[in-house]
Protein backbone atom coordinates (compact mmCIF):
# COMPACT_ATOMS: atom_id res chain seq x y z
CA UNK A 1 0.00 0.00 0.00
CA UNK A 2 1.22 3.49 -0.88
CA UNK A 3 -0.14 6.95 -0.12
CA UNK A 4 0.55 10.42 -1.53
CA UNK A 5 0.61 13.76 0.31
CA UNK A 6 0.76 17.20 -1.33
CA UNK A 7 1.27 20.64 0.24
CA UNK A 8 0.09 23.88 -1.39
CA UNK A 9 1.55 27.08 0.06
CA UNK A 10 0.73 30.75 -0.48
CA UNK A 11 -2.25 32.98 -1.21
CA UNK A 12 -2.13 32.17 -4.92
CA UNK A 13 -2.77 28.47 -4.28
CA UNK A 14 -6.48 27.73 -4.56
CA UNK A 15 -8.58 24.62 -4.17
CA UNK A 16 -9.90 25.09 -7.70
CA UNK A 17 -7.23 22.66 -8.90
CA UNK A 18 -8.96 19.87 -6.94
CA UNK A 19 -11.49 17.98 -9.01
CA UNK A 20 -15.14 17.86 -8.01
CA UNK A 21 -16.20 14.84 -5.95
CA UNK A 22 -12.62 13.69 -5.36
CA UNK A 23 -12.11 14.14 -1.59
CA UNK A 24 -13.36 11.67 1.02
CA UNK A 25 -12.91 13.75 4.19
CA UNK A 26 -12.09 17.31 5.22
CA UNK A 27 -10.55 17.83 8.67
CA UNK A 28 -9.57 21.38 9.50
CA UNK A 29 -9.42 24.22 12.00
CA UNK A 30 -9.82 27.69 10.43
CA UNK A 31 -8.78 31.07 11.82
CA UNK A 32 -11.35 31.92 14.50
CA UNK A 33 -13.20 35.15 13.63
CA UNK A 34 -12.97 37.85 16.32
CA UNK A 35 -9.85 36.32 17.89
CA UNK A 36 -7.33 39.15 17.75
CA UNK A 37 -4.41 37.06 16.51
CA UNK A 38 -6.33 36.44 13.27
CA UNK A 39 -7.30 40.05 12.54
CA UNK A 40 -4.40 40.71 10.18
CA UNK A 41 -4.76 37.60 8.05
CA UNK A 42 -8.52 38.14 7.83
CA UNK A 43 -8.02 41.76 6.80
CA UNK A 44 -5.71 40.66 3.98
CA UNK A 45 -8.71 38.91 2.47
CA UNK A 46 -10.98 41.95 2.96
CA UNK A 47 -9.46 45.27 4.15
CA UNK A 48 -12.88 46.53 5.29
CA UNK A 49 -12.67 44.13 8.23
CA UNK A 50 -10.16 46.31 10.14
CA UNK A 51 -12.29 49.42 9.66
CA UNK A 52 -15.43 47.70 10.92
CA UNK A 53 -13.61 46.30 13.95
CA UNK A 54 -13.29 49.88 15.18
CA UNK A 55 -16.93 50.93 14.90
CA UNK A 56 -19.16 47.95 14.03
CA UNK A 57 -17.63 44.71 15.34
CA UNK A 58 -20.76 42.73 14.49
CA UNK A 59 -20.23 43.69 10.83
CA UNK A 60 -16.55 42.70 11.04
CA UNK A 61 -17.63 39.34 12.46
CA UNK A 62 -19.92 38.75 9.48
CA UNK A 63 -17.29 39.87 6.96
CA UNK A 64 -14.78 37.44 8.45
CA UNK A 65 -17.23 34.58 8.14
CA UNK A 66 -18.01 35.50 4.56
CA UNK A 67 -14.36 34.78 3.79
CA UNK A 68 -14.64 31.38 5.49
CA UNK A 69 -17.88 30.68 3.62
CA UNK A 70 -15.90 30.64 0.38
CA UNK A 71 -13.82 27.75 1.73
CA UNK A 72 -16.86 25.75 2.92
CA UNK A 73 -18.38 26.09 -0.55
CA UNK A 74 -15.20 24.71 -2.09
CA UNK A 75 -15.19 21.87 0.42
CA UNK A 76 -18.71 20.99 -0.67
CA UNK A 77 -17.64 21.01 -4.32
CA UNK A 78 -14.64 18.72 -3.88
CA UNK A 79 -16.17 16.24 -1.41
CA UNK A 80 -17.63 13.00 -2.68
CA UNK A 81 -21.24 12.11 -1.92
CA UNK A 82 -21.13 10.60 1.56
CA UNK A 83 -17.93 12.49 2.42
CA UNK A 84 -17.56 14.32 5.74
CA UNK A 85 -16.53 17.84 6.71
CA UNK A 86 -15.14 18.18 10.26
CA UNK A 87 -14.39 21.70 11.52
CA UNK A 88 -12.70 22.47 14.83
CA UNK A 89 -13.60 26.01 15.87
CA UNK A 90 -13.93 27.99 19.08
CA UNK A 91 -16.29 30.80 19.92
CA UNK A 92 -14.71 34.16 20.70
CA UNK A 93 -15.03 36.74 23.45
CA UNK A 94 -13.77 40.25 22.89
CA UNK A 95 -13.99 43.72 24.39
CA UNK A 96 -14.30 46.56 21.87
CA UNK A 97 -14.88 50.12 23.08
CA UNK A 98 -15.67 48.80 26.55
CA UNK A 99 -18.27 46.29 25.39
CA UNK A 100 -17.57 42.65 26.23
CA UNK A 101 -19.32 40.31 23.80
CA UNK A 102 -19.51 36.64 22.85
CA UNK A 103 -19.23 35.87 19.14
CA UNK A 104 -20.73 32.48 18.26
CA UNK A 105 -18.44 31.18 15.56
CA UNK A 106 -19.76 27.63 15.71
CA UNK A 107 -23.39 28.59 15.10
CA UNK A 108 -22.47 30.96 12.23
CA UNK A 109 -20.45 28.22 10.52
CA UNK A 110 -23.22 25.66 11.07
CA UNK A 111 -25.73 27.99 9.46
CA UNK A 112 -23.49 28.61 6.46
CA UNK A 113 -22.70 24.94 5.87
CA UNK A 114 -26.31 23.79 6.01
CA UNK A 115 -27.30 26.58 3.61
CA UNK A 116 -24.58 25.38 1.21
CA UNK A 117 -26.16 21.92 1.26
CA UNK A 118 -24.31 19.98 3.95
CA UNK A 119 -26.27 17.73 6.30
CA UNK A 120 -25.60 18.69 9.89
CA UNK A 121 -24.71 15.79 12.20
CA UNK A 122 -24.24 15.64 16.01
CA UNK A 123 -21.31 17.79 17.10
CA UNK A 124 -18.49 17.15 19.56
CA UNK A 125 -17.62 19.46 22.43
CA UNK A 126 -13.86 19.43 22.90
CA UNK A 127 -13.32 20.32 26.53
CA UNK A 128 -9.76 21.58 26.79
CA UNK A 129 -8.09 20.72 30.06
CA UNK A 130 -6.76 23.67 32.00
CA UNK A 131 -4.89 24.10 35.25
CA UNK A 132 -5.82 27.77 35.59
CA UNK A 133 -7.30 28.49 39.04
CA UNK A 134 -9.23 31.56 37.81
CA UNK A 135 -12.18 30.15 35.86
CA UNK A 136 -13.85 33.46 35.21
CA UNK A 137 -13.30 36.83 33.58
CA UNK A 138 -14.24 40.08 35.20
CA UNK A 139 -14.52 41.57 38.67
CA UNK A 140 -13.41 38.80 40.98
CA UNK A 141 -15.94 37.78 43.66
CA UNK A 142 -18.42 40.60 42.97
CA UNK A 143 -21.74 39.50 41.45
CA UNK A 144 -23.00 40.78 38.11
CA UNK A 145 -19.54 41.72 36.87
CA UNK A 146 -17.78 38.43 36.05
CA UNK A 147 -18.14 36.21 33.02
CA UNK A 148 -17.94 32.47 32.48
CA UNK A 149 -14.65 31.38 30.95
CA UNK A 150 -14.78 29.44 27.70
CA UNK A 151 -13.01 26.12 28.31
CA UNK A 152 -14.30 24.24 25.28
CA UNK A 153 -14.23 24.32 21.52
CA UNK A 154 -16.50 22.73 18.95
CA UNK A 155 -15.91 19.99 16.41
CA UNK A 156 -18.67 20.48 13.86
CA UNK A 157 -19.51 17.47 11.70
CA UNK A 158 -21.31 17.59 8.35
CA UNK A 159 -21.89 15.15 5.53
CA UNK A 160 -22.41 15.80 1.83
CA UNK A 161 -25.50 13.88 0.79
CA UNK A 162 -26.51 10.45 2.03
CA UNK A 163 -24.44 7.67 3.52
CA UNK A 164 -21.47 6.33 1.60
CA UNK A 165 -22.33 3.19 -0.36
CA UNK A 166 -20.26 0.00 -0.44
CA UNK A 167 -21.36 -2.15 -3.36
CA UNK A 168 -18.15 -3.91 -4.44
CA UNK A 169 -16.52 -6.69 -2.44
CA UNK A 170 -13.10 -5.03 -2.31
CA UNK A 171 -14.64 -1.78 -1.00
CA UNK A 172 -16.45 -3.71 1.73
CA UNK A 173 -13.25 -5.52 2.68
CA UNK A 174 -11.21 -2.31 2.85
CA UNK A 175 -13.88 -0.81 5.09
CA UNK A 176 -13.60 -3.75 7.47
CA UNK A 177 -9.79 -3.55 7.48
CA UNK A 178 -10.15 0.12 8.47
CA UNK A 179 -12.48 -0.58 11.40
CA UNK A 180 -11.70 0.65 14.89
CA UNK A 181 -11.79 -1.30 18.12
CA UNK A 182 -14.97 -1.48 20.21
CA UNK A 183 -13.38 0.34 23.13
CA UNK A 184 -12.10 3.09 20.82
CA UNK A 185 -15.60 3.56 19.41
CA UNK A 186 -16.99 4.09 22.92
CA UNK A 187 -14.58 6.98 23.52
CA UNK A 188 -14.39 8.55 20.07
CA UNK A 189 -18.12 8.71 19.43
CA UNK A 190 -18.93 10.47 22.68
CA UNK A 191 -20.13 14.05 22.23
CA UNK A 192 -17.60 15.32 24.80
CA UNK A 193 -13.85 14.88 24.31
CA UNK A 194 -11.36 15.52 27.09
CA UNK A 195 -8.12 16.21 25.20
CA UNK A 196 -5.31 18.38 26.44
CA UNK A 197 -4.58 21.33 24.15
CA UNK A 198 -1.22 21.41 22.40
CA UNK A 199 1.47 23.97 23.14
CA UNK A 200 1.04 26.75 20.63
CA UNK A 201 4.36 28.58 20.79
CA UNK A 202 6.39 28.11 17.64
CA UNK A 203 10.09 28.62 17.05
CA UNK A 204 10.03 30.29 13.63
CA UNK A 205 10.01 34.03 14.35
CA UNK A 206 9.32 34.93 10.71
CA UNK A 207 5.73 33.81 11.08
CA UNK A 208 3.00 34.50 13.64
CA UNK A 209 3.88 33.95 17.30
CA UNK A 210 1.22 31.30 17.91
CA UNK A 211 0.40 28.43 15.58
CA UNK A 212 -3.12 27.68 16.93
CA UNK A 213 -2.42 24.02 16.15
CA UNK A 214 -4.80 21.45 17.53
CA UNK A 215 -3.36 18.34 19.22
CA UNK A 216 -2.57 15.30 17.07
CA UNK A 217 -5.30 13.28 18.80
CA UNK A 218 -8.07 15.43 17.26
CA UNK A 219 -7.40 14.70 13.54
CA UNK A 220 -6.22 11.19 14.45
CA UNK A 221 -9.64 10.33 15.86
CA UNK A 222 -11.62 12.08 13.13
CA UNK A 223 -9.70 10.42 10.31
CA UNK A 224 -10.25 7.01 11.92
CA UNK A 225 -13.93 7.73 12.44
CA UNK A 226 -14.91 9.13 9.05
CA UNK A 227 -12.55 7.65 6.44
CA UNK A 228 -10.81 4.42 5.51
CA UNK A 229 -7.42 3.35 4.21
CA UNK A 230 -6.62 4.77 0.79
CA UNK A 231 -9.09 7.66 1.14
CA UNK A 232 -7.99 11.25 0.54
CA UNK A 233 -8.12 13.76 3.40
CA UNK A 234 -8.07 17.52 2.77
CA UNK A 235 -7.11 20.30 5.18
CA UNK A 236 -7.75 23.76 3.63
CA UNK A 237 -6.14 25.48 6.65
CA UNK A 238 -3.07 23.26 6.98
CA UNK A 239 -1.20 25.34 9.58
CA UNK A 240 1.58 23.22 11.08
CA UNK A 241 0.44 20.12 9.18
CA UNK A 242 -1.06 18.09 12.03
CA UNK A 243 -3.89 16.72 9.86
CA UNK A 244 -1.40 15.53 7.24
CA UNK A 245 0.74 13.84 9.88
CA UNK A 246 -2.28 11.91 11.16
CA UNK A 247 -3.24 10.91 7.60
CA UNK A 248 0.27 9.56 7.00
CA UNK A 249 0.13 7.44 10.16
CA UNK A 250 -3.30 6.05 9.26
CA UNK A 251 -2.68 5.08 5.63
CA UNK A 252 -4.74 7.82 3.99
CA UNK A 253 -3.73 10.13 1.14
CA UNK A 254 -3.84 13.83 1.93
CA UNK A 255 -3.51 17.33 0.56
CA UNK A 256 -3.37 20.63 2.37
CA UNK A 257 -3.45 24.38 1.73
CA UNK A 258 -1.76 27.07 3.83
CA UNK A 259 -1.92 30.76 2.97
CA UNK A 260 1.10 31.75 5.09
CA UNK A 261 4.30 30.91 3.15
CA UNK A 262 6.35 31.02 6.34
CA UNK A 263 4.65 27.82 7.47
CA UNK A 264 6.06 25.62 4.71
CA UNK A 265 9.23 24.97 6.69
CA UNK A 266 7.21 24.18 9.83
CA UNK A 267 4.99 21.74 7.91
CA UNK A 268 7.88 19.98 6.22
CA UNK A 269 9.89 19.80 9.43
CA UNK A 270 6.91 18.14 11.11
CA UNK A 271 6.55 15.54 8.38
CA UNK A 272 10.30 15.04 8.33
CA UNK A 273 10.16 14.26 12.04
CA UNK A 274 7.74 11.39 11.33
CA UNK A 275 10.40 8.73 11.50
CA UNK A 276 9.28 5.26 10.48
CA UNK A 277 10.20 3.81 13.86
CA UNK A 278 8.20 6.49 15.67
CA UNK A 279 5.10 5.93 13.55
CA UNK A 280 5.33 2.16 13.94
CA UNK A 281 5.73 2.53 17.67
CA UNK A 282 2.51 4.55 17.76
CA UNK A 283 0.72 1.83 15.80
CA UNK A 284 1.96 -0.77 18.24
CA UNK A 285 0.87 1.38 21.18
CA UNK A 286 -2.65 1.26 19.75
CA UNK A 287 -2.44 -2.53 19.46
CA UNK A 288 -1.02 -2.89 22.96
CA UNK A 289 -3.80 -0.70 24.37
CA UNK A 290 -6.33 -3.07 22.81
CA UNK A 291 -4.55 -6.12 24.24
CA UNK A 292 -4.60 -4.50 27.70
CA UNK A 293 -8.34 -3.84 27.33
CA UNK A 294 -8.91 -7.51 26.43
CA UNK A 295 -6.81 -8.69 29.36
CA UNK A 296 -8.69 -6.53 31.87
CA UNK A 297 -12.06 -7.57 30.48
CA UNK A 298 -11.19 -11.27 30.75
CA UNK A 299 -9.80 -10.75 34.26
CA UNK A 300 -13.15 -9.29 35.30
CA UNK A 301 -14.90 -12.46 34.13
CA UNK A 302 -16.50 -10.97 31.02
CA UNK A 303 -16.62 -12.95 27.81
CA UNK A 304 -15.07 -11.94 24.47
CA UNK A 305 -16.63 -13.91 21.63
CA UNK A 306 -14.72 -12.88 18.49
CA UNK A 307 -11.20 -13.27 17.15
CA UNK A 308 -9.08 -11.34 14.63
CA UNK A 309 -6.94 -13.81 12.69
CA UNK A 310 -4.94 -11.05 10.97
CA UNK A 311 -3.55 -9.71 14.24
CA UNK A 312 -4.02 -12.88 16.29
CA UNK A 313 -6.06 -11.22 19.02
CA UNK A 314 -9.50 -11.29 20.62
CA UNK A 315 -12.02 -8.61 19.64
CA UNK A 316 -15.45 -7.66 20.88
CA UNK A 317 -17.50 -7.77 17.67
CA UNK A 318 -17.57 -9.45 14.26
CA UNK A 319 -16.93 -6.06 12.64
CA UNK A 320 -13.44 -6.05 14.21
CA UNK A 321 -12.41 -9.46 12.87
CA UNK A 322 -10.71 -8.03 9.76
CA UNK A 323 -8.97 -4.95 11.25
CA UNK A 324 -5.45 -4.57 9.86
CA UNK A 325 -2.88 -2.15 11.27
CA UNK A 326 -0.14 -1.50 8.72
CA UNK A 327 3.40 -0.55 9.65
CA UNK A 328 5.17 2.17 7.68
CA UNK A 329 8.08 1.07 5.54
CA UNK A 330 9.27 4.46 4.23
CA UNK A 331 8.39 8.18 4.06
CA UNK A 332 10.05 9.80 1.05
CA UNK A 333 10.02 13.36 -0.30
CA UNK A 334 9.95 13.75 -4.09
CA UNK A 335 12.19 16.78 -4.56
CA UNK A 336 10.79 17.50 -8.03
CA UNK A 337 7.11 17.67 -7.06
CA UNK A 338 7.41 18.45 -3.34
CA UNK A 339 5.05 15.58 -2.57
CA UNK A 340 5.55 12.92 0.07
CA UNK A 341 5.10 9.24 -0.75
CA UNK A 342 4.57 6.73 2.05
CA UNK A 343 4.90 2.97 1.66
CA UNK A 344 3.28 0.61 4.19
CA UNK A 345 4.16 -2.95 5.09
CA UNK A 346 1.43 -5.55 4.72
CA UNK A 347 2.19 -7.74 7.69
CA UNK A 348 0.06 -8.69 10.64
CA UNK A 349 2.56 -9.64 13.35
CA UNK A 350 2.36 -6.53 15.50
CA UNK A 351 4.13 -8.30 18.34
CA UNK A 352 7.41 -8.29 16.41
CA UNK A 353 8.05 -4.56 16.83
CA UNK A 354 9.98 -3.66 20.00
CA UNK A 355 7.99 -1.28 22.18
CA UNK A 356 10.10 1.76 23.08
CA UNK A 357 7.48 3.87 24.90
CA UNK A 358 7.65 6.91 22.62
CA UNK A 359 5.05 9.63 23.01
CA UNK A 360 4.07 11.70 19.96
CA UNK A 361 3.89 15.47 20.42
CA UNK A 362 3.06 17.68 17.43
Amino acid sequence: MKTEHSIHIGASQQMLVIKENSIDLVVTSPPYPMIEMWDEIMAKQNPEILDRLKDKPEVAFELMHQELDKVWKECYRVLKIGGFLCINVGDATRTIEGNFTLYNNHSRISKACTEIGFIGLPNIIWRKQTNAPNKFMGSGMLPCGAYVTLEHEWILIFRKGGKREYKQADAKLNRMKSSFFWEERNVWFSDVWEIKGTKQKIQNTTTRERSAAYPFEVPYRLINMFSQKGDTVLDPFLGTGTTMQAAILLGRNSCGYEIDPNFEEVIRDGIGALKVDLCNDLIKQRFDAHKEFVMKRKASGKEIKHFNDTMNCDVMTSQEERIALNYLESVELDMETGKYFVVYEDRSDLTSLPFCNTIFNN
